[in-house]
């Protein structure tokens, strides 16, 4: 009982670091950064310094997050096969929340790989047009990322209500 107490907090506290992290750079920091620095490509890198800062808590708390999450589901599956039987309300839910959540990491990690790095090279070399072609498309799959992010807290949230 302690023990799965414990687990249930671990799991929640990262998730609150991670969701309200990442919104608090969209709904903060981006906006914020207008004011600190005029010069698009000085605003750039300093909101490209940040999200790397933050990078270096998602990833672990994003290890916390799985491994927790995995304890967790034993409340809900009476073996991991479970999981893809579709037998009870919860094993569904959990079922769609897994795939979400294996989604939103692939789409994490592709995104900081190709676009964060792209965008803070092309901010560094001061290539102004090609930084706002590609901050377009990022900003689709960072919007994705905020989606999937609810989806999976709805489904969080869905898991414990009765069917």
């Amino acid at each position: 009982m302690i023990l799965d107490t414990f687990v249930l907090w671990v799991h929640l506290f990262s998730a609150v670091l991670f969701v309200g992290g990442s919104f608090f750079i969209w709904i903060v920091v981006m906006p914020a950064s207008h004011h600190f620095a005029k010069d698009e490509s000085e605003r750039t890198q300093m909101v490209g310094k940040i999200a790397k800062d933050f990078g270096r808590i998602t990833n672990p708390t994003l290890v916390i997050l799985v491994l927790s999450g995995i304890y967790n589901a034993s409340w809900y599956l009476q073996s991991f096969g479970d999981l893809l039987s579709f037998k009870n309300y919860g094993a569904t839910v959990l079922f769609v929340k897994v795939v979400l959540v294996f989604i939103l990491i692939i789409l994490i990690y592709a995104h900081g790989a190709y676009y964060g790095r792209k965008i803070v090279r092309l901010a560094r070399e001061k290539d102004l047009e090609g930084l706002k072609a590609v901050r377009r498309r990022s900003r689709v799959i960072s919007y994705a990322n905020l989606a999937l992010m609810v989806a999976i807290l709805i489904l969080a949230v869905m898991m414990q209500m009765p069917p």
